[in-house]
Formats: structure tokens, C-alpha cells, sequence
């Protein structure tokens, strides 16, 4: 079988959070560890071509980066580094994928996130950190889920590096009474996970389905761990009812479809029926939060047989509840939207123009989809000129290909 460079980023993208995780519980090191994973898919991309992909692609890689940190260690060697590379070189291969630790985490992947989420590090450090080590995810498509520049965000991630480092914070799994401290970065960094994979920030797909199945899987285990907490059953109801749709999301060509042109015979009704059970769990607990919040406002969506039967009051209502509790740009950019459905597009355009000029809404300046329900709505209105310059603004800032293609198209389709 050809293993072609396609082969490999497909299996960066599966194992590469799986590889990382294992190896800083085995070294206790982001940095070598990260390092060292990204040694072992260099290796890949010149040894696997030639000789084929090994029985066990995720197994290679962890134990070629164990060897890669080896290496490392021998030639930065002290006393306490020559301790650790002799227990890595004379540890067996199984021992790198054992549980070293006992705790109420047994899953290297969700052990990092509730590590990495320690109370020393500010809420963004801990989401950036945790995206960057088990998503994988580059500075740029992290800087853009938190709407600030590149150059900040790659200081936002070195500087929590440093201080993980020079004030000793432990790796190890938190204990029972610790873990809803961090519950709330932990669901932070699943649902940012979740949105990269739902709407790439960049390359040829639309969809990164490794992610979405990542985080569907760990927001899985975590309900299994924490099942009393409802904004947990809330994120996992989200991610459910959000994936449904991926189906219809893309169209027979592989170019992109809006919610309202939809075929909703193609969503995933197996996953609809067990998001809604979800959402009605957390409605019998009367605890609202953030997730829950989000869930109900899919679930409405999911619930319409067509765009048209929508119920937007309600979805209306849900994003008033929302703004109380979360208030951020973007859910009021969708809360916009959704006013328009009510009220007419000039309605929804005169909030959506608001939102720019406020503190808090600044950064959604450089932010697509808000140049984009701009243009949709100005579109409705039939001002084509101003439309096209959203459109185009749009396409300025999006990366995705299948997303640029679709704003290509929106933009012919007013001339």
C-alpha cells in the first residue's frame, strides 16, 4: 500500500494529540514532548513512503518519539535527565500506553486537558494551552478562535509554558474534590476542539472530522466521570446536535450549504434523538448555563421540519438567556441574525452594525462569518454594492476553501 503525504496528516491529525498527551505523562516536559512527537512525524514523512505504514501508525509514532527524547536527553544531559532517559530507554513499549497514575481519569487525552486546566493559569492560557497540545492546533487557527492577533496568542502560549515550568506545576490527575475547579476551562477547551473541527479555520476540507470525533469521544468520557454536572450533559448535547448536521452541511460537489438550504432528510436523526434526550435531562434540572443554553437553541433548530418553521421567537428567547449569563460577541452576532428572521433584515442589520462599535465587539472586525451575516442580510435588502464589499471583506479573512468558494459564489450571484 502507497502512503502518500495525504495518509500521513490524516493520522497527525488522529494520533498527534494521543502521542503528546502520553509522552509529557511520561516525561513531565511540554516542550521535549511536543518536540519529540513532532520528530517522530518527520521520520514518518520520509521512512513510511518508502517502507509502509507500520501495523500500528499511533504505536510508531509514540514509541519513535520516545526514542527521539532519548536522543535529546543524551545530548542535554545532567544527572537527572541521564535518570529519566535510562527509564525511558529500558522501559518496555507497552509501558508508554499503560496508566502510570491512579485517579479518577484513566484517559491520557482528558488526564492532559484537566492537567493542563490547573487554577495557576489563567482561563485563556489553560484553553490555548490545552489546543495547541491535544487538538493539535496551529497558533493561527487557535488566535482565531479567541478572536486576537497571531503574535498575541503565540505569547499567550509561551508565557503558560514558562510558568508551568518555572512554578513546578505538577502533571498528575487531580483528585475527585479538585476536578470542578476546572471543570469550566475543561469544557472550554472541548467546545473550542469541537468548533475548529466544525468549521476548519483553514485548508482543503470544510470539516475536520478527527476533531469533531475527538471531542464528541472525550465530551463522552467526561459525562461518564461528572455526570451530576449539567453543563456537561449541555456540551455534550451541543456537540450532538451540531454534528447531526454535518451531513448537509456539504453538498454532492463538496461545496458548502447554509442552514436554510439544508436537505434535512440528511441529518443524523439517531444523533438529534439522543442530543434532545440530553437537553430535556438538563431542562428537569433547572440549572441553565452557557452549554445547556446552546444545546436548546440547536435543539429548536434540529426540532423545525424546514428553515421556514423555525420557531425564532424561541431561539430569540434562548440567546436573551444566553447574553445574561455568557454575553459574547458572537452569540450576539447570532442573536442578530436570528432577530431578523422576527423583526425583517433591517432590523437584524441595524444590531449587527452596533455590535462593531462597542469595546467587546471589536475584535469582531476581523472575524468572517460577521462580514458575512452582514452581507447576507444586506443581500435581502437588495443593496448589492454594499453587499459585495461584506462579501468581499469576508473572503479577505476567511481561510477555509470550501468557505472562500461559497463567499466566491454569494458574490457572483448579486450581478
Amino acid at each position: 500500500m502507497t502512503v502518500t503525504p495525504d495518509d500521513i496528516a490524516r493520522i497527525f491529525r488522529e494520533e498527534h494529540g494521543r502521542a503528546v498527551a502520553v509522552l509529557i505523562r511520561v516525561l513531565g516536559d511540554i516542550d521535549l514532548a511536543e518536540d519529540a512527537v513532532q520528530d517522530a512525524f518527520t521520520t514518518a514523512v520520509d521512512r513510511w513512503p518508502r517502507d509502509g505504514l507500520p501495523p500500528s501508525p499511533a504505536g510508531w509514532i509514540i514509541t519513535t518519539a520516545r526514542n527521539r527524547a532519548v536522543d535529546r536527553l543524551r545530548r542535554e544531559a545532567t544527572r537527572a535527565q541521564r535518570h529519566t532517559e535510562s527509564l525511558l530507554l529500558h522501559a518496555p513499549d507497552e509501558a508508554l500506553h499503560a496508566t502510570l497514575e491512579e485517579g479518577p481519569v484513566h484517559d491520557d487525552r482528558l488526564r492532559l486537558i484537566f492537567t493542563c486546566c490547573h487554577p495557576a493559569l489563567s482561563r485563556e492560557a489553560q484553553v490555548a494551552l490545552t489546543l495547541r497540545l491535544l487538538g493539535g492546533l496551529t497558533t493561527p487557527e487557535i488566535a482565531h478562535a479567541f478572536l486576537v492577533p497571531e503574535a498575541t496568542m503565540a505569547q499567550r502560549i509561551v508565557r503558560a509554558k514558562k510558568k508551568i515550568r518555572v512554578t513546578g506545576i505538577p502533571y498528575r490527575v487531580p483528585r475527585d474534590v479538585d476536578l470542578p475547579d476546572r471543570l469550566a476551562g475543561v469544557l472550554a477547551v472541548l467546545y473550542l476542539v469541537f468548533t475548529e473541527g466544525h468549521a476548519a479555520t483553514s485548508g482543503a476540507d470544510l470539516v475536520r472530522t478527527d476533531l469533531c470525533a475527538e471531542a464528541i469521544r472525550l465530551g463522552r468520557l467526561l459525562a461518564e466521570l461528572m455526570p451530576d454536572e449539567p453543563e456537561v450533559v449541555g456540551l455534550l448535547a451541543l456537540m450532538l446536535l451540531t454534528e447531526a448536521r454535518r451531513p448537509a452541511r456539504v453538498g454532492r460537489g463538496g461545496e458548502l450549504v447554509i442552514l436554510a438550504e439544508q436537505d434535512r432528510s440528511r441529518w443524523d436523526r439517531a444523533l438529534i434523538d439522543e442530543g434532545h434526550a440530553l437537553v430535556r435531562r438538563c431542562l428537569r434540572r433547572n440549572a441553565p448555563g452557557p452549554y445547556q443554553l446552546q444545546a436548546a437553541i440547536n435543539a429548536v433548530h434540529t426540532d423545525a421540519p424546514s428553515f421556514a418553521a423555525t420557531d425564532w421567537r424561541q431561539v430569540v428567547a434562548l440567546y436573551d438567556q444566553l447574553m445574561v449569563r455568557a454575553p459574547t460577541p458572537v452569540a450576539a452576532l447570532n442573536r442578530a441574525v436570528a432577530v431578523a428572521e422576527i423583526e425583517g433584515a433591517e432590523r437584524g442589520l441595524a444590531l449587527v452594525d452596533e455590535l462593531i462599535g462597542t469595546r467587546d465587539g471589536s475584535g469582531l472586525a476581523a472575524f468572517h462569518p460577521y462580514h458575512v451575516a452582514r452581507a447576507e442580510l444586506l443581500r435581502r435588502l437588495g443593496r448589492h454594492a454594499e453587499a459585495a464589499q461584506a462579501y468581499e471583506r469576508g473572503l479577505e479573512l476567511a481561510g477555509n476553501d470550501v468557505e472562500r468558494a461559497h463567499l466566491r459564489r454569494r458574490l457572483a450571484g448579486l450581478h
